[in-house]
């Protein structure tokens, strides 16, 4: 028997790396299995897109993406290339011959992965015969109404006879590693496992088809995952097959992982398998060369955002723009998993304290959820149309005057005001004064519901009466559609509306990770997760005082609903109550966290999972060292010294200092100094078992 080469990981220049030299890549093939690749459903899409690079950095010419083929993805995502594998193009031509369409190219993001792309519809014809042998292995029915799990069936199909064909080619090396995504790629993982292929399998979900069935019921689903009848409840909601679809991967496959530790106990009662593996989900992180850039952003995306408010608002633009505070929510429209129900109570109540204080800050809020509508309305259109013919207005009259201020000046006289003003301006200044008379309210919803009657958050605003009056301090716009440059209403794309915006609220009760939050802390703007997602329980073990580095955890696991509202309410009572100055600071220290959610640190989890498949599969050829599975020591982020910032404590972080502020106040905040401080705290996450000199571990301070 060969000797049995070690495993481990270390760092070189930041990247993970092989220990064993005797070991090359070469020698390994790795192919990443999704309905995803290059098909953009949901947030897996981003999993893969984001982690292409770092997997391509380690693995070179050896990694493969494997999805479904789309004409119109292919146009526009794909170039078209020749394998450089031999054995692999030998596999495809031996599908091709069978009639089966098999397409090779680059996918054009970072990293350009290869891509395997099967034409679904080109092998439609086998899936009586594949139903059939899929039956056979795991007495699995598929029914024919069910579209989607047909094409899983076919996907999953066509994958495990690729990786058949590709294997009968190869006697020791090099050796197969298949990481299949969630239960539309897990066919392939049962078939191949079904004819004992010499693959090492991962099976990765990013969240249980069940759990999150369940909790779009409104069931109090984390207090009683041990209660459920997990057969009966997935046959309620005829999605049994499905289930058994991906029960049946979690266990045939040799390493199972899911994307956080709330999701690692969820899948133990819906699947019945512990995770292996946590693997938290990353995004490839990119600085700016000026350390205050992504500050300058925000305050030219902001400054955007207002105009829009300036139209949608005129006639009631009684507020001031200076102390207004842009909060959002976006992503599916599920009222309930994504908390829209608890934030908008919380929206109800914190409107009733700003009311009460009598405080100047006003808060609009926008809710970022596609839903079907028949278009803009009219009167969200026309307030676009009134500000703008304001400005036209100003500009015409400003360049009047500035004409007449110039002549006058020439002749060094200073202007009668009173004169330089002639009655036509007058006119037109009063004209656009009425032009902006309103007789309704401004609207809620800038687009017209085509179901509004049944609409759950225009049902709940109705229910809070928060119609956007001019008593209320807190103003709410529905906004049905996703973000795009070219709308006629807010011209941002979303990445630029996120960073014009002080504040994301993401008040999840199902969120098995959390890629909005995860966005939003990259761009250095605060949000609000819960312990419910698996960003904020990433967070909460990370970060010693989340809040500080703005990241608001609302504990919505152990505490009843109206508790977990009244915290989410004091969170945002506070954020309104805080300075300029201290929203500045508290950016800071939040684009900081961003190295915490790199890829490049990250991926060492996927390397892990890697690893202990392929020392499953091969325990001739590969054996895991005990120090190998991830730590987390010298990966924590303290709490800052100038913790809770104040108006009498903190500074700008912009190296302009304000007028009358005492110098003494430098030497409780100092920026640099505890950017310092955190980078050092970042920099050693592959240093396994080791921690940093002259640091003592405090008992449970670290937990994997």
């Amino acid at each position: 028997m060969p000797l049995a080469r070690s495993l481990s990981m270390t760092s070189l220049n930041g990247l993970p790396q092989w220990e064993d030299e005797d070991l090359p890549v070469e020698d390994l093939l790795l192919f990443e299995v999704s309905w995803e690749v290059t098909n953009k459903v949901g947030g897996i899409y981003t999993v893969i897109q984001t982690k292409a690079k770092i997997t391509a950095d380690e693995w070179g010419e050896n990694y493969f993406l494997v999805g479904p083929y789309f004409e119109h993805n292919v146009k526009t995502q794909v170039e078209a290339c020749e394998p450089p594998n031999p054995a692999v193009k030998k596999a495809m031509d031996t599908m091709k011959s069978q009639g089966c369409q098999v397409f090779f190219g680059r996918w054009l993001i970072e990293g350009s992965p290869y891509v395997l792309l099967f034409d679904i519809g080109s092998a439609a014809w086998n899936l009586d015969k594949w139903k059939g042998e899929f039956w056979d292995v795991s007495n699995i029915g598929i029914p024919f109404h069910d579209r989607e799990a047909n094409d899983a069936v076919i996907f999953g199909s066509l994958t495990a006879w690729f990786l058949k064909e590709l294997s009968c080619q190869f006697d020791d090396k090099p050796n197969i590693v298949a990481h299949f995504h969630e239960w539309q790629a897990g066919v392939g993982l049962i078939l191949s496992r079904s004819q004992k292929l010499p693959v090492a399998t991962i099976f990765t979900t990013h969240a249980t088809l069940l759990g999150r069935y369940l909790c779009a019921a409104n069931i109090d689903f984390y207090n009683n995952l041990d209660q459920f009848d997990i057969d009966k409840e997935a046959g309620e909601r005829q999605i049994y097959h499905r289930y058994c679809m991906e029960r049946a991967s979690v266990h045939c496959a040799h390493v199972f992982t899911t994307v956080s530790q709330i999701t690692a106990i969820e899948a133990e009662h819906m699947l019945k398998r512990n995770p292996d593996v946590v693997t938290p989900n990353g995004l490839n992180i990119k600085k700016f060369s000026a350390m205050h850039e992504f500050q300058n952003l925000h305050s030219m995306y902001k400054a955007r955002i207002q105009e829009f408010i300036r139209g949608h608002f005129y006639g009631h633009l009684d507020f001031s723009l200076e102390n207004t505070l842009f909060f959002f929510i976006a992503g599916r429209y599920e009222f309930s998993n994504k908390g829209a129900d608890m934030f908008l109570e919380a929206l109800s109540r914190l409107n009733f304290l700003l009311r009460v204080h009598k405080t100047n800050v006003t808060v609009v809020v926008f809710f970022i959820m596609p839903a079907k509508t028949n278009n803009f309305n009219v009167e969200t259109l026309k307030g676009q149309a009134v500000r703008k013919q304001l400005w036209d207005t100003a500009q015409s009259v400003k360049e009047k005057f500035g004409k007449k201020l110039y002549n006058a000046l020439l002749k060094g006289e200073i202007p009668d005001l009173n004169k330089i003003l002639d009655r036509d301006d007058i006119t037109i200044m009063k004209r656009a004064i009425f032009s902006t008379q309103r007789h309704c309210l401004p609207p809620v919803t800038t687009h017209n519901m085509i179901d509004d009657g049944n609409d759950p958050i225009l049902n709940t605003i109705r229910r809070i009466g928060l119609f956007n009056n001019r008593t209320d301090r807190v103003k709410v716009i529905l906004h049905p559609e996703f973000l795009s440059s070219t709308s006629p209403l807010l011209p941002l794309d979303y990445e630029e509306f996120v960073r014009g915006c002080h504040l994301g609220v993401f008040p999840s009760y199902y969120e098995p990770w959390g890629y909005t939050p995860a966005e939003c802390t990259v761009m250095g703007i605060p949000s609000v997760t819960t312990n419910l997602s698996g960003f904020g329980c990433f967070m909460q073990e990370h970060v010693a005082d989340p809040a500080a580095y703005g990241i608001y955890i609302v504990d919505r696991r152990f505490r009843s609903p109206d508790e977990s509202c009244n915290q989410l309410t004091q969170f945002l009572y506070g954020f309104c109550q805080q300075s300029r100055r201290q929203r500045i600071i508290q950016r800071n220290r939040t684009e900081r966290l961003s190295d915490l959610l790199d890829w490049r640190y990250l991926g060492r989890y996927y390397m892990h999972a890697r690893h202990l498949a392929l020392s499953r599969t091969f325990p001739d050829k590969f054996e895991m060292e005990p120090s190998a599975p991830p730590k987390t020591e010298g990966f924590r982020y303290p709490r800052p010294s100038s913790v809770p910032p104040s108006p009498s404590v903190s500074q700008h972080s912009s190296p302009h200092q304000s007028e009358g502020e005492d110098e003494d106040e430098d030497e409780r905040y100092d920026e640099d100094e505890e950017a310092e401080r955190d980078r050092q705290n970042i920099k050693s996450p592959f240093s396994l078992g080791v921690l940093p000199q002259g640091k003592k571990k405090q008992h449970g301070e670290y937990r994997n």
